[in-house]
């Protein structure tokens, strides 16, 4: 141990922790300095942030507001450390995340090594075949609103560690930075943007849900991605009946349930022969409904299940329009594909675990763009969208592996 030091950290957990930040990449803080920018003098910088905590002198600089266009039209408001301040904070965490990770429910999902989004989703459709109904719902800024006392409470609760908890305090209050330059001061929350955030916020959900849901309705499986989940319950009434309880309990612990993204579902399909206005609901980027599919045997019935959902369908097509494909003349095919491919390839990963031809409309409407690129490529084919429908589909056959979704077979018209 460092006898001149007041706390004990590791300066390999500091070198750890700037790796993990790097390969995360992200923007510049309120100091405007990039990753390559502090990496100009690394050794000096990453031994400045040790000594720092070390002593219990390191204070977080403000944190920077971006305001990021939600899909539904909403602003959702980011906050980004500086550089320095994110390796401070990742420090914290691979000292605090496995103190907790233990204590966390195998149902929730968000931001945990091993989990993912496709895991619950995965999940959910299982147990919509064996629950008839499913209480959707969504907390209201959970970011921007968790309690200080209360998280830090459930803090103490994992760790008596005085570095950890000091550093976690400071980090809960230090000021947002609007592009103005003024600081605002805040009183609740972990913001959105923060490298510790996800584990604190999964931390104050597992007492506020996880935990009460296993002590209180542990007859009700559930998913929890973030501030995202759905319940499976029997009956209407017994969703009914935790509609209420659990918007209760979120009051108590100083949440909202968000009043248009919670609601009670009834999965229909060919076997439920009840009644109810509402028979779908997204979650992650899929919405679940009752779906045409086909057995074994090759009969058709109608099975509750997921697809990709039509908002995300609608964010991808208006990304391929945003990459204004059509205005590259001066690039090659090859070189389109290096510069898109592994976007396309990242929708497909996550899009098709279920239902995949749902998909398709999303990658036709690539090969349309593409097709529009070759038209003004090569201005012989500039007035003959079939020809160059054709020229596209020639290409390929030949070269499936050039784009992610020709690998699937979703090709153009080649003849």
């Amino acid at each position: 141990m460092n006898k001149t030091k007041s706390f004990n950290i590791s300066k390999r957990k500091v070198y750890e922790a700037y790796k993990r930040v790097k390969a995360n990449k992200g923007a510049a803080g309120v100091d405007g300095q990039t990753i390559n920018e502090f990496e100009e003098n690394l050794k000096d910088n990453l031994y400045k942030i040790w000594n720092r905590m070390s002593s219990g002198s390191y204070f977080p600089p403000p944190v920077k507001i971006v305001e990021i266009p939600k899909k539904n039209g909403g602003i959702r408001v980011l906050g980004v450390p500086t550089v320095e301040d994110r390796i401070a904070q990742m420090t914290v965490k691979l000292y605090f995340e496995p103190m907790v990770e233990p204590y966390f429910h195998n149902d929730s999902y968000g931001y945990r090594p091993g989990k993912s989004a496709i895991d619950a989703v995965g999940v959910t459709r299982k147990r919509c075949w064996r629950y008839n109904w499913v209480l959707e719902f969504d907390i209201k800024g959970l970011f921007d609103n968790i309690d200080h006392e209360l998280l830090m409470k459930a803090v103490r609760k994992h760790t008596d560690c005085k570095w950890i908890i000091l550093y976690i305090e400071r980090w809960l209050t230090a000021p947002f930075q609007n592009k103005d330059g003024d600081l605002i001061k805040r009183y609740a929350g972990t913001p959105q943007g923060g490298v510790i955030s996800p584990v604190l916020a999964n931390l104050f959900m597992h007492y506020a849900f996880d935990y009460w849901m296993v002590k209180n309705y542990k007859n009700n499986p559930w998913a929890r991605y973030a501030d995202d989940a759905v319940v499976h319950c029997r009956t209407k009434a017994e969703a009914e009946l935790l509609h209420s309880k659990l918007k209760q309990r979120f009051e108590d612990c100083k949440l909202e349930l968000h009043p248009e993204k919670t609601q009670i579902v009834y999965c229909k399909d060919d076997d439920r022969k009840e009644n109810h206005p509402i028979i779908k609901f997204d979650f992650l980027g899929y919405t679940f409904r009752p779906r045409r599919s086909k057995n074994r045997y090759g009969k058709y019935f109608i099975n509750f299940t997921p697809a990709v959902s039509n908002k995300a369908c609608k964010a991808m097509r208006q990304t391929i329009r945003n990459w204004r494909i059509h205005l590259k003349p001066d690039k090659e095919l090859v070189d389109i594909s290096r510069m898109f491919n592994p976007v396309i390839r990242g929708w497909i990963n996550y899009y098709s675990h279920f239902y995949k031809s749902g998909l398709y409309p999303v990658l036709r409407h690539m090969n349309k763009a593409l097709i529009h690129w070759i038209r003004r490529k090569y201005k012989k084919l500039n007035r003959h969208r079939k020809r160059a429908e054709r020229w596209l589909g020639r290409i390929a056959k030949q070269s499936p592996q050039l784009f992610a979704h020709w690998k699937m077979g979703i090709l153009p018209a080649a003849e």
